[in-house]
């Protein structure tokens, strides 16, 4: 189950990225934090395919693993929220205050 969320998540955030990218507004916390769902996602995949290979189901939806999925996207979106409050406090490359 929570290789489904994650991918959930990873697709969410690539059509977020995808919709800021067009309108010219570009987020490095929003690619960053769909690169590490891909990331999550890939993983877990793996995890899927090495289970089936063992003669496991290859998806587990006990209540344990949705409850993994709540956690992992937990800590994505704080995260995420923590990459938006860094890129904030930075200025932009080449700004520079004008005096008035």
């Amino acid at each position: 189950m929570c290789e489904l969320m994650t991918i959930g998540a990873a697709l969410v955030f690539t059509a977020l990225h995808f919709a800021l990218w067009r309108s010219g507004r570009p987020s490095p916390a929003v690619l960053t934090t769909m690169l590490m769902f891909w990331g999550a996602a890939l993983m877990w995949s793996v995890d899927c395919v090495a289970n089936r290979m063992e003669g496991d189901p290859l998806l587990d939806f006990s209540r344990e693993d949705l409850v993994l999925g709540f956690i992992v996207l937990g800590f994505g979106l704080a995260a995420h929220i923590a990459f938006l409050l860094i890129g904030r406090r930075k200025a932009p490359a080449g700004y520079c205050a004008k005096a008035e």
